[in-house]
């Protein structure tokens, strides 16, 4: 291929898990640049989510948008990432702001791109600018290049497709063939004409022989690449794997690792079954506990649920002799595919597939659609992948989508055919509209937050009834906060999991809030104060991953069996244990536990102050839907009126329970309502928050932040510390235990 631009380069040598280089590139001036970093800044802000969170908060402003020339789309391993030698550690993360929320947006991802690109020379990319043409670039350590080169044209099918572009340009890069050396990352058409779209972290798998992909799913990562005209990067390396970080204490990261992988063979049959069904073993568990998000989260259960359970796809699709990990060494091996599969629907059909998956998060978004037929899923997981969207805001707005028209806010003179819970045909329709941005697929394809509103006005237009009182409707069952779509998790029994989607810094996305599992089914949080507790400490526990590039399914899916034996055995503290170990050893540090969670606290701290300057920062911003809350609908509360009644003879308090059920309905959401109110109080207070939820002065000097920027952003809120005795009050009246 002929190059635009070209850079000699002599790739930087990894050492002690760091090669302190980033990787810039402008797409409008095609200028390739190599920062060198000092030692100050990756003591600071660590690595992955940290980089992207500094290099934003840095080089962009307020006025910044997804499409703004200046806006950077970063790619980020850590310390921690490439070492076959300890499980999980093919993670890296794209951050930028996000075409749904309009503030920073990170997403962690697997397979070879992030330990490549680190072994190529860089801890990062950083590209900013647009591209009048598309355009590929390649990083080639090997060479010692750096190319910018026009996106090569296939045929049509294959141009349009990620899965299929990145497939035939790897080959074409490696002369045909396929290697572990060389790894890419693209992003399909529906990443151009909708605002979720993902971007594909591409890797070839030697068992499988075949290209295998892992998503960077949430919030329009490859919807900011595609509009940057950026259609792939590739990168190179055949550098050796094993110690790829040159640890200060390798003997010790191999035997950290060795010890680790043991446990996780041991326990993880035991629990979740990971390595057999991948994250399609939590299908079952969530529909026991009624977390099983069904009609748009309206149920938390379905008769029709156990045909979405892991052992349906076990047993019909998954590859039972292929050990699954998405990077070497990775025992857990959750990342589950399936061969030859035949499409039945679509632009494709008839056509024989490879899939990645599915996930738990893909498998949900069907069953909020109503839809149970796994062969769908299967077709749905490929589909979007292909197409580059992201499955579960694909899912939760085509599911909030058949609820308007449930609920009678659209019919099918607006959409153009009908929409209902459970319509394969329909739902697959909607899915290619999308991707094309087609018919009613330019709607969808907005995402949640806008297509309510698309539904407001028209609906008002339509019928006469205020723009306001409708779209008041839709709010309460519109699964979205901050812009973004919820990830699959029913929250209304769980005030932990409200939190913790509710205070998630770029919406209500697991990633940084999986609080359900230990509240609901493990029933750990007991109290409201270990709620509000645990939504301080969890958060921070999960940045530092995104931060070090690593996995976090070996901390918290599988329990390590010595932490029922420690005073908190929710924090799985043995298993934090080896991670404290294995980056001290790496880095060359003595950091404690508490060490790397003020670390982590830093990063979160900062990710805050964006989200002020983007104006979404405040108490409102943290405002999550009332189905989120309670139920919504007399359907939803009558399919568990035993349940619900009993709930409110526990917590009614002083007030009396009515007889009427619309009454106690009513009195139910207001209860609901309170409690998670009070929660707010009580966790902006633990954050070291005001009461609208925006940092303290004193608490963004404790991490180093208090730069000019970051003071005149305070003072245009008006922040005041607060009262020392502030915490025990409020937790005497959220009706929690004082210390």
């Amino acid at each position: 291929m002929i190059s635009i631009r070209q850079l000699q380069y002599e790739p930087a040598e990894v050492k002690h898990g760091y090669t302190d280089t980033i990787l810039r590139v402008d797409l409008s001036t095609k200028k390739i640049n190599l920062t060198k970093l000092s030692p100050e800044f990756r003591d600071k802000y660590i690595g992955g989510r940290g980089y992207a969170l500094k290099l934003i908060w840095d080089e962009t402003t307020g006025l910044t948008r997804y499409d703004s020339p200046e806006n950077i789309l970063v790619m980020a391993s850590g310390p921690l990432g490439n070492e076959p030698g300890f499980p999980g550690t093919g993670k890296f993360v794209v951050g930028t702001i996000s075409p749904l929320t309009g503030t920073f947006i990170d997403s962690n991802v697997g397979g070879h791109f992030g330990p490549l690109l680190k072994l190529a020379g860089f801890d990062a990319i950083a590209v900013t600018g647009i591209s009048k043409q598309d355009v590929v670039i390649v990083i080639d350590g090997d060479e010692g290049t750096i190319s910018l080169v026009p996106s090569p044209i296939y045929m049509k099918e294959i141009d349009e497709g990620a899965l299929s572009f990145g497939e035939a340009l790897l080959k074409d890069m490696n002369g045909g063939g396929f290697s572990s050396s060389i790894a890419a990352v693209t992003a399909g058409k529906g990443a151009l004409n909708a605002r979720f779209g993902i971007i594909n972290s591409l890797y070839y798998d030697k068992k499988r022989n075949r290209i295998r992909a892992k998503q960077a799913g949430r919030g329009g990562t490859g919807t900011v690449m595609r509009f940057k005209g950026l259609r792939a990067i590739v990168v190179r390396s055949s550098l050796p794997k094993a110690n790829g970080n040159n640890a200060a204490d390798f003997k010790t990261v191999r035997r950290i690792g060795s010890e680790f992988r043991k446990m996780l063979r041991k326990h993880d049959p035991e629990q979740l079954n990971l390595s057999s069904c991948g994250t399609t073993s939590l299908s079952e568990y969530m529909d026991k506990f009624h977390i099983f998000p069904v009609h748009n989260y309206q149920y938390g259960q379905s008769p029709n649920s156990s045909k979405l359970f892991a052992e349906v796809f076990f047993k019909k699709y998954f590859s039972k002799k292929v050990p699954d990990g998405c990077y070497f060494g990775c025992c857990l091996a959750c990342a589950k595919g399936a061969e030859d599969v035949l499409l039945q629907r679509g632009p494709y059909a008839g056509r024989r597939v490879s899939v990645d998956g599915p996930e738990y998060e893909t498998v949900a978004a069907l069953s909020s659609m109503g839809i149970f037929n796994p062969h769908y899923v299967m077709e749905y997981n490929w589909y979007c992948d292909e197409y580059g969207l992201d499955s579960i805001s694909t899912g939760v707005t085509i599911s909030f989508l058949m609820e308007c028209v449930q609920r009678g806010y659209l019919d099918a003179d607006d959409i153009g055919y009908d929409l209902r819970f459970g319509d394969i045909d329909a739902a697959d329709r909607l899915l290619h509209e999308i991707a094309s941005g087609e018919g009613f697929g330019k709607i969808a394809g907005q995402g949640v937050a806008r297509s309510k509103l698309w539904v407001a006005r028209n609906y008002s237009a339509r019928h006469g009834v205020p723009e306001e009182q409708v779209l008041a409707e839709l709010n309460k069952f519109a699964m979205e906060t901050k812009g973004l779509e919820f990830s699959m998790y029913v929250t209304k029994e769980s005030l932990a999991q409200q939190g913790g989607y509710a205070f998630a810094l770029k919406g209500p996305q697991h990633d940084e809030a999986w609080l359900i599992f230990i509240d609901q089914i493990h029933k750990e949080l007991p109290t409201f104060e270990d709620k509000a507790r645990a939504l301080r400490w969890f958060p921070l526990i999960r940045t530092w991953f995104n931060a070090t590039g690593l996995c976090k399914l070996p901390w918290i899916d599988v329990r390590h069996p010595e932490a029922a034996h420690t005073k908190e055995p929710v924090k799985n503290l043995p298993t934090l244990e080896y991670y404290v170990q294995y980056y001290n050893a790496t880095v060359g540090t003595n950091k404690t536990l508490q060490d790397i969670l003020n670390d982590s606290e830093r990063l979160y701290v900062l990710q805050k102050l964006i989200n002020l300057r983007q104006g979404k920062g405040t108490r409102e911003s943290d405002r999550i839907p009332l189905r989120a809350i309670g139920p919504v609908y007399s359907n939803e509360y009558e399919s568990r009126a035993e349940y619900y009644d009993e709930w409110l003879k526990e917590h009614a308090g002083s007030e009396s329970i009515p007889d009427d059920p619309r009454e106690k309905h009513r009195l139910l959401l207001k209860k609901r309502l309170e409690a998670f109110e009070r929660l707010c109080d009580v966790v902006y207070e633990e954050k070291g928050f005001s009461q609208d939820g925006i940092p303290l002065p004193e608490t963004v000097e404790k991490f180093g932040l208090m730069d000019e920027r970051a003071r005149q952003l305070l003072e245009t809120y008006n922040v005041i510390s607060y009262d020392n005795n502030m915490e025990e009050e409020l937790l005497k009246t959220a009706g929690g235990v004082s210390r």
